[in-house]
């Protein structure tokens, strides 16, 4: 027998008086029927330790590990990002952009850091201008809500081959929104579309879109909020370029989440894409 060992998240533990305990990634625990297997010999060859001797007990013990995908071949460890993904250009507002960059460079990416596109309201970014330095994605951070019409080109970004992820605050609430690769992807103006069509406040949501705003004392984005969302931020991008799969929850390109920043909460609800709407026919055709 080769030698085998569990995937990250999953234990083993010895009960007393009850025998071995494996505990699932999800913290769940169920007991293992070992037989008459030797049970050190068992925990041994699970940690990555020299391969125990075939047995019909050792191997049906082995097998089930398996089939409900707690054991792995071979070495694990992190999927290196692919060097044909490694440009990566960050737009948007400081105190979001850099947690991201040094998060990003960490796990193997190339992120380059412009000062366009940020909330205070400059005009929106052209096609030429995202796709300059011919990133393979690009990631836009605002600290502050997203004026009417900034995101228009970048939605297009998957048209051409880039990857398209972005976030946004509005008071204490922020979003991260699906990354879009395809064309077919979830974008920022169907997020908004969704929205709005959710909430009985449409035309409330919708002006506060557009502004003005009055308040009071403005929101300030603490260093454990800025860096919980360019980890969720840089987390999405990781799995897109190394093609890891998403272990629980909705899929990246299909998942809105909204972060409570009082509390650091995130909660995930599915987004679609919109539908074009066919044009209304005219009279007589």
């Amino acid at each position: 027998m080769s030698r085998s060992r569990l995937v990250p998240g999953v234990e083993v533990v010895a009960v007393p008086g009850r025998g071995l305990a494996v505990r699932t990634p999800e913290g769940e625990f169920f007991s293992v029927r070992t037989g008459d297997t030797d049970e050190d010999a068992l925990l041994s060859l699970l940690a990555g330790g020299t391969a125990a001797p075939v047995d019909e007990g050792m191997d049906r013990v082995i097998r089930a590990f398996a089939e409900a995908g707690y054991l792995a071949e071979g070495p694990l460890g992190p999927e290196e990002w692919p060097a044909a993904l490694r440009d990566v250009r960050i737009l948007g507002d400081p105190v979001l952009t850099e947690p991201l960059a040094v998060q990003l460079t960490a796990l193997g990416a190339r992120p380059r850091t412009t000062s366009a596109g940020n909330s205070s309201g400059s005009s929106p970014v052209g096609m030429e201008d995202l796709l300059d330095g011919s990133p393979s994605a690009v990631v836009w951070c605002l600290d502050g809500p997203v004026p009417d019409g900034l995101w228009d080109a970048a939605d297009r970004l998957p048209e051409h081959g880039v990857a398209w992820l972005r976030c946004h605050r509005e008071g204490w609430q922020a979003y991260v929104e699906p990354v879009a690769v395809t064309p077919g992807d979830v974008t920022s103006a169907h997020v908004r579309s969704r929205r709005l069509a959710a909430t009985p406040a449409h035309r409330e949501l919708a002006a506060y879109w557009s502004g003005p705003r009055t308040a009071g004392t403005p929101v300030r984005l603490t260093v454990p909020a800025a860096t919980l969302l360019a980890a969720l931020l840089a987390d999405d991008l990781s799995r897109w370029a190394t093609g890891a799969p998403d272990p629980v929850g909705l899929p990246a390109r299909r998942r809105l989440r909204h972060v409570d920043l009082r509390t650091l909460t995130v909660t995930e609800h599915a987004v679609l894409p919109v539908p074009d709407v066919a044009p209304t026919p005219r009279k007589g055709e």
